[in-house]
Protein backbone atom coordinates (compact mmCIF):
# COMPACT_ATOMS: atom_id res chain seq x y z
CA UNK A 1 0.00 0.00 0.00
CA UNK A 2 1.04 3.70 -0.86
CA UNK A 3 -0.32 7.09 0.23
CA UNK A 4 -0.38 9.65 -1.26
CA UNK A 5 -2.57 13.27 -0.81
CA UNK A 6 -5.77 14.99 -2.85
CA UNK A 7 -6.58 18.36 -2.10
CA UNK A 8 -9.28 20.77 -3.98
CA UNK A 9 -8.03 23.94 -2.28
CA UNK A 10 -11.63 25.07 -1.44
CA UNK A 11 -12.69 28.16 0.28
CA UNK A 12 -11.00 27.89 3.82
CA UNK A 13 -10.61 30.38 6.99
CA UNK A 14 -7.38 32.31 5.64
CA UNK A 15 -7.37 35.36 3.15
CA UNK A 16 -6.02 34.09 -0.39
CA UNK A 17 -2.19 34.60 0.12
CA UNK A 18 -2.56 33.14 3.63
CA UNK A 19 -4.15 29.97 2.60
CA UNK A 20 -1.37 29.39 -0.32
CA UNK A 21 1.11 29.97 1.93
CA UNK A 22 -0.30 27.61 4.22
CA UNK A 23 -0.75 25.03 1.68
CA UNK A 24 2.67 25.33 0.74
CA UNK A 25 3.88 24.33 4.04
CA UNK A 26 1.17 21.63 4.37
CA UNK A 27 2.80 20.60 1.00
CA UNK A 28 6.73 21.15 2.41
CA UNK A 29 5.32 18.38 5.41
CA UNK A 30 4.12 15.94 3.19
CA UNK A 31 7.54 16.10 1.39
CA UNK A 32 9.42 15.38 4.49
CA UNK A 33 7.44 12.72 5.70
CA UNK A 34 7.18 10.71 2.88
CA UNK A 35 3.81 10.34 1.17
CA UNK A 36 4.09 9.49 -2.48
CA UNK A 37 2.53 11.86 -4.70
CA UNK A 38 0.75 14.92 -4.28
CA UNK A 39 -2.62 15.61 -6.66
CA UNK A 40 -4.88 18.82 -7.13
CA UNK A 41 -7.61 19.11 -8.46
CA UNK A 42 -8.97 21.53 -11.32
CA UNK A 43 -12.19 23.46 -11.17
CA UNK A 44 -12.90 27.21 -12.31
CA UNK A 45 -15.38 29.89 -11.38
CA UNK A 46 -16.16 27.68 -7.51
CA UNK A 47 -14.97 28.47 -4.03
CA UNK A 48 -14.63 24.50 -4.59
CA UNK A 49 -11.13 25.56 -5.88
CA UNK A 50 -9.10 28.47 -5.08
CA UNK A 51 -6.50 27.21 -7.52
CA UNK A 52 -7.75 27.20 -10.70
CA UNK A 53 -4.47 26.71 -12.85
CA UNK A 54 -2.80 23.48 -11.52
CA UNK A 55 0.55 24.27 -13.36
CA UNK A 56 1.13 27.29 -11.75
CA UNK A 57 0.04 25.72 -8.20
CA UNK A 58 2.54 22.95 -9.33
CA UNK A 59 5.36 25.25 -10.34
CA UNK A 60 5.51 26.51 -6.30
CA UNK A 61 4.80 23.07 -5.06
CA UNK A 62 7.83 22.09 -7.12
CA UNK A 63 10.54 24.58 -5.41
CA UNK A 64 9.25 24.07 -2.25
CA UNK A 65 9.70 20.05 -2.39
CA UNK A 66 12.56 17.78 -2.99
CA UNK A 67 11.20 14.53 -3.02
CA UNK A 68 6.98 14.31 -3.99
CA UNK A 69 5.72 13.59 -7.14
CA UNK A 70 3.14 16.25 -8.15
CA UNK A 71 -0.07 16.61 -10.84
CA UNK A 72 -3.07 17.36 -11.80
CA UNK A 73 -6.34 14.98 -10.70
CA UNK A 74 -6.90 16.03 -13.54
CA UNK A 75 -6.06 18.63 -16.25
CA UNK A 76 -9.65 19.11 -17.26
CA UNK A 77 -8.67 18.80 -21.31
CA UNK A 78 -11.38 20.62 -23.05
CA UNK A 79 -10.56 23.83 -20.92
CA UNK A 80 -6.71 24.01 -22.26
CA UNK A 81 -5.12 23.81 -25.47
CA UNK A 82 -3.27 20.40 -26.11
CA UNK A 83 -0.26 22.04 -27.64
CA UNK A 84 0.47 24.68 -24.83
CA UNK A 85 -1.09 21.85 -21.86
CA UNK A 86 1.82 19.21 -23.20
CA UNK A 87 4.57 22.70 -22.80
CA UNK A 88 3.30 23.30 -19.44
CA UNK A 89 3.87 19.62 -18.19
CA UNK A 90 7.04 19.67 -20.18
CA UNK A 91 8.22 22.30 -18.29
CA UNK A 92 6.48 21.22 -14.54
CA UNK A 93 8.81 18.06 -15.58
CA UNK A 94 11.93 19.34 -15.42
CA UNK A 95 11.35 22.09 -12.70
CA UNK A 96 10.29 19.19 -10.56
CA UNK A 97 12.94 17.40 -11.42
CA UNK A 98 10.84 14.72 -13.39
CA UNK A 99 8.69 14.27 -10.66
CA UNK A 100 5.16 15.17 -12.81
CA UNK A 101 2.56 13.15 -12.54
CA UNK A 102 -0.26 14.17 -15.65
CA UNK A 103 -4.13 13.13 -14.63
CA UNK A 104 -6.63 13.40 -17.79
CA UNK A 105 -10.31 13.96 -17.35
CA UNK A 106 -13.10 15.61 -19.68
CA UNK A 107 -14.06 17.35 -16.53
CA UNK A 108 -17.19 16.45 -14.13
CA UNK A 109 -18.94 19.73 -14.03
CA UNK A 110 -20.64 21.05 -17.58
CA UNK A 111 -21.07 24.81 -16.16
CA UNK A 112 -17.65 25.53 -15.50
CA UNK A 113 -17.25 24.12 -19.10
CA UNK A 114 -20.02 26.28 -20.25
CA UNK A 115 -18.52 29.17 -18.64
CA UNK A 116 -15.15 28.91 -21.23
CA UNK A 117 -17.18 28.45 -23.75
CA UNK A 118 -17.05 24.73 -23.96
CA UNK A 119 -20.13 22.83 -25.31
CA UNK A 120 -20.47 20.04 -22.71
CA UNK A 121 -22.06 17.52 -25.21
CA UNK A 122 -18.57 18.34 -26.85
CA UNK A 123 -16.25 17.47 -24.26
CA UNK A 124 -15.70 14.25 -24.51
CA UNK A 125 -14.76 14.08 -27.81
CA UNK A 126 -12.40 17.25 -27.52
CA UNK A 127 -11.10 15.37 -24.35
CA UNK A 128 -10.23 12.39 -26.98
CA UNK A 129 -8.74 14.57 -29.33
CA UNK A 130 -6.93 16.74 -27.13
CA UNK A 131 -5.07 13.76 -25.29
CA UNK A 132 -3.79 11.98 -28.38
CA UNK A 133 -2.27 15.57 -29.68
CA UNK A 134 -0.55 15.90 -25.78
CA UNK A 135 0.59 12.17 -26.78
CA UNK A 136 2.16 13.50 -29.59
CA UNK A 137 3.66 16.38 -28.66
CA UNK A 138 5.39 14.67 -25.48
CA UNK A 139 7.08 11.68 -27.35
CA UNK A 140 7.24 13.48 -30.98
CA UNK A 141 9.57 16.22 -32.61
CA UNK A 142 6.69 17.35 -34.67
CA UNK A 143 2.77 17.22 -34.49
CA UNK A 144 0.20 17.17 -37.12
CA UNK A 145 -3.56 16.63 -36.01
CA UNK A 146 -6.88 16.43 -38.13
CA UNK A 147 -9.72 16.33 -35.95
CA UNK A 148 -13.18 18.02 -35.57
CA UNK A 149 -12.04 20.38 -32.67
CA UNK A 150 -8.47 20.24 -33.03
CA UNK A 151 -5.92 21.00 -37.10
CA UNK A 152 -2.68 21.50 -37.64
CA UNK A 153 0.38 20.60 -39.63
CA UNK A 154 4.01 20.12 -39.05
CA UNK A 155 4.11 22.21 -35.78
CA UNK A 156 7.71 21.80 -34.50
CA UNK A 157 8.11 20.77 -30.47
CA UNK A 158 10.99 22.00 -28.70
CA UNK A 159 9.78 20.79 -25.35
CA UNK A 160 10.62 17.06 -23.97
CA UNK A 161 9.42 16.53 -20.76
CA UNK A 162 12.19 14.66 -18.52
CA UNK A 163 10.76 11.43 -18.19
CA UNK A 164 10.82 9.59 -21.35
CA UNK A 165 8.98 8.67 -23.00
CA UNK A 166 6.72 10.60 -20.92
CA UNK A 167 5.13 11.31 -17.44
CA UNK A 168 3.14 8.56 -15.85
CA UNK A 169 -0.59 9.41 -16.72
CA UNK A 170 -4.04 9.05 -14.00
CA UNK A 171 -7.64 8.61 -14.85
CA UNK A 172 -10.57 8.76 -12.87
CA UNK A 173 -12.74 5.70 -12.83
CA UNK A 174 -16.24 5.55 -11.97
CA UNK A 175 -17.58 1.95 -13.56
CA UNK A 176 -16.01 -1.48 -14.19
CA UNK A 177 -16.12 -0.99 -17.96
CA UNK A 178 -14.36 2.18 -17.37
CA UNK A 179 -10.99 0.13 -16.57
CA UNK A 180 -10.46 -1.37 -19.61
CA UNK A 181 -8.65 1.50 -21.48
CA UNK A 182 -5.84 2.39 -18.57
CA UNK A 183 -5.47 -0.99 -18.22
CA UNK A 184 -4.77 -1.49 -21.82
CA UNK A 185 -2.33 1.31 -21.64
CA UNK A 186 -0.95 0.80 -18.36
CA UNK A 187 -2.52 4.25 -16.73
CA UNK A 188 -2.91 4.58 -12.52
CA UNK A 189 -6.46 5.10 -11.85
CA UNK A 190 -8.14 6.73 -8.69
CA UNK A 191 -11.56 5.56 -7.69
CA UNK A 192 -14.38 6.98 -5.30
CA UNK A 193 -17.35 5.90 -4.19
CA UNK A 194 -18.80 3.00 -1.93
CA UNK A 195 -16.04 -0.17 -1.70
CA UNK A 196 -18.41 -2.85 -3.70
CA UNK A 197 -18.18 -0.54 -6.64
CA UNK A 198 -14.52 0.20 -6.42
CA UNK A 199 -13.45 -3.43 -6.21
CA UNK A 200 -15.37 -4.07 -9.20
CA UNK A 201 -13.11 -1.61 -10.74
CA UNK A 202 -10.49 -2.70 -9.58
CA UNK A 203 -10.78 -6.67 -10.50
CA UNK A 204 -11.75 -5.53 -14.10
CA UNK A 205 -8.22 -3.58 -14.01
CA UNK A 206 -6.45 -6.62 -12.86
CA UNK A 207 -8.32 -9.12 -15.22
CA UNK A 208 -8.03 -6.71 -18.22
CA UNK A 209 -3.75 -6.34 -17.08
CA UNK A 210 -3.70 -10.57 -16.97
CA UNK A 211 -5.57 -10.93 -20.11
CA UNK A 212 -2.53 -8.69 -21.26
CA UNK A 213 -0.06 -11.00 -20.40
CA UNK A 214 1.11 -8.71 -17.59
CA UNK A 215 2.68 -9.73 -13.96
CA UNK A 216 0.83 -8.64 -11.14
CA UNK A 217 4.01 -6.99 -9.58
CA UNK A 218 3.91 -4.83 -12.20
CA UNK A 219 0.41 -3.22 -12.04
CA UNK A 220 0.49 0.12 -12.02
CA UNK A 221 -1.23 2.15 -8.89
CA UNK A 222 -5.37 1.66 -8.45
CA UNK A 223 -5.71 4.25 -5.80
CA UNK A 224 -9.00 5.07 -3.62
CA UNK A 225 -9.66 8.31 -2.60
CA UNK A 226 -11.27 9.69 1.17
CA UNK A 227 -11.48 12.05 3.78
CA UNK A 228 -9.68 12.46 6.58
CA UNK A 229 -9.83 13.89 10.44
CA UNK A 230 -7.01 12.21 12.62
CA UNK A 231 -7.32 13.46 16.00
CA UNK A 232 -6.26 12.37 19.69
CA UNK A 233 -9.79 11.01 20.33
CA UNK A 234 -12.33 9.63 17.78
CA UNK A 235 -14.72 12.13 19.30
CA UNK A 236 -12.22 15.03 18.83
CA UNK A 237 -12.08 13.91 15.27
CA UNK A 238 -15.48 13.81 14.43
CA UNK A 239 -15.88 17.12 16.10
CA UNK A 240 -13.80 18.49 13.35
CA UNK A 241 -15.37 17.03 11.09
CA UNK A 242 -18.60 18.07 11.58
CA UNK A 243 -17.66 21.40 11.97
CA UNK A 244 -15.59 22.08 8.96
CA UNK A 245 -17.87 19.66 6.27
CA UNK A 246 -20.83 22.35 5.70
CA UNK A 247 -18.78 24.86 4.45
CA UNK A 248 -16.99 22.50 2.06
CA UNK A 249 -20.07 20.66 1.05
CA UNK A 250 -21.37 24.39 0.10
CA UNK A 251 -18.22 24.87 -2.30
CA UNK A 252 -19.16 21.86 -3.64
CA UNK A 253 -22.39 21.75 -4.73
CA UNK A 254 -22.47 25.66 -5.69
CA UNK A 255 -22.45 26.15 -8.83
CA UNK A 256 -24.84 22.50 -9.56
CA UNK A 257 -27.35 24.37 -7.03
CA UNK A 258 -27.05 27.71 -8.77
CA UNK A 259 -27.96 26.49 -11.91
CA UNK A 260 -30.56 24.16 -10.44
CA UNK A 261 -28.95 20.90 -12.23
CA UNK A 262 -28.58 17.59 -10.43
CA UNK A 263 -24.94 16.59 -9.67
CA UNK A 264 -23.35 13.63 -10.92
CA UNK A 265 -21.08 13.48 -8.76
CA UNK A 266 -23.19 14.41 -5.79
CA UNK A 267 -23.67 10.86 -4.61
CA UNK A 268 -20.03 10.46 -3.63
CA UNK A 269 -20.50 13.09 -0.94
CA UNK A 270 -22.94 13.54 1.53
CA UNK A 271 -24.74 16.73 3.22
CA UNK A 272 -23.43 15.44 6.85
CA UNK A 273 -20.06 14.45 7.76
CA UNK A 274 -21.95 11.77 9.88
CA UNK A 275 -23.64 10.50 7.00
CA UNK A 276 -19.76 10.46 4.94
CA UNK A 277 -18.20 8.24 7.72
CA UNK A 278 -20.62 5.94 7.80
CA UNK A 279 -20.94 5.13 4.64
CA UNK A 280 -16.96 5.36 4.20
CA UNK A 281 -16.55 7.79 2.18
CA UNK A 282 -14.39 9.70 4.95
CA UNK A 283 -12.38 8.44 7.80
CA UNK A 284 -12.29 10.35 11.24
CA UNK A 285 -10.31 8.71 14.38
CA UNK A 286 -7.68 7.74 16.45
CA UNK A 287 -4.24 6.18 14.87
CA UNK A 288 -5.79 2.79 15.99
CA UNK A 289 -8.95 3.89 14.33
CA UNK A 290 -7.41 4.83 11.30
CA UNK A 291 -5.26 2.07 10.74
CA UNK A 292 -8.05 -0.30 11.28
CA UNK A 293 -10.35 1.50 8.61
CA UNK A 294 -7.26 1.58 5.65
CA UNK A 295 -6.60 -1.80 5.95
CA UNK A 296 -9.81 -3.00 6.00
CA UNK A 297 -10.65 -0.79 2.75
CA UNK A 298 -7.34 -1.72 1.30
CA UNK A 299 -8.19 -5.75 1.20
CA UNK A 300 -11.71 -5.10 0.46
CA UNK A 301 -11.39 -2.53 -3.11
CA UNK A 302 -8.24 -4.41 -4.26
CA UNK A 303 -6.64 -0.90 -4.25
CA UNK A 304 -2.87 -0.33 -3.68
CA UNK A 305 -2.93 3.20 -3.06
CA UNK A 306 -5.05 5.19 -0.44
CA UNK A 307 -5.10 9.04 -1.50
CA UNK A 308 -6.41 11.03 1.39
CA UNK A 309 -8.21 14.45 1.38
CA UNK A 310 -6.98 16.48 4.97
CA UNK A 311 -8.08 19.62 3.54
CA UNK A 312 -11.44 21.16 3.54
CA UNK A 313 -13.76 23.22 4.68
CA UNK A 314 -12.76 25.60 7.78
CA UNK A 315 -10.35 22.92 8.95
CA UNK A 316 -7.42 25.39 9.94
CA UNK A 317 -3.47 25.22 9.34
CA UNK A 318 -2.64 23.78 12.32
CA UNK A 319 -5.48 21.61 12.93
CA UNK A 320 -4.94 19.72 8.92
CA UNK A 321 -1.36 19.80 10.30
CA UNK A 322 -1.77 18.01 13.54
CA UNK A 323 -4.15 15.32 11.49
CA UNK A 324 -1.78 14.65 9.27
CA UNK A 325 1.55 14.16 11.74
CA UNK A 326 -0.87 11.65 12.93
CA UNK A 327 -1.84 10.37 9.76
CA UNK A 328 2.02 10.24 8.73
CA UNK A 329 3.25 8.58 12.00
CA UNK A 330 0.76 6.12 13.08
CA UNK A 331 -0.72 5.11 9.27
CA UNK A 332 1.98 5.31 6.60
CA UNK A 333 3.88 2.92 8.13
CA UNK A 334 1.73 0.10 6.40
CA UNK A 335 3.12 1.17 2.94
CA UNK A 336 5.24 -1.57 4.07
CA UNK A 337 2.68 -4.40 4.45
CA UNK A 338 1.03 -5.92 1.52
CA UNK A 339 -2.65 -5.16 2.78
CA UNK A 340 -4.62 -5.55 -1.03
CA UNK A 341 -4.57 -8.62 -2.43
CA UNK A 342 -7.11 -9.80 -4.47
CA UNK A 343 -9.43 -12.40 -3.22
Amino acid sequence: MQFGIFDQNDHGPYPLAEQYENRLKLVEFYDQVGFRTYHMSEHHATPLSLTPSPSVFLAAVAQRTTRLRLGALVYVLPAHHPLRLAEEICMLDHLSGGRIEVGIGRGASPHELSYFGVDPDHAQAMYTEAYSVIMKALTQDEVSFDGVHYRFANVPVSLKPLQRPRPPLWYAVSAPEGAAWPAENAINIVCGGPVQRVREITDRYRAEWATAGRTQETLPLLGIHRYVVAADSDGEAMALGRRAWPAFYQSFMKLWKLHGTPSRIAKMVSEDFDTMVQNGGAFAGTPATLRDQVKRLANASGTNYFIGQFSFGDLRHEEVLHSAEIFAREVLPLAGERTALPS
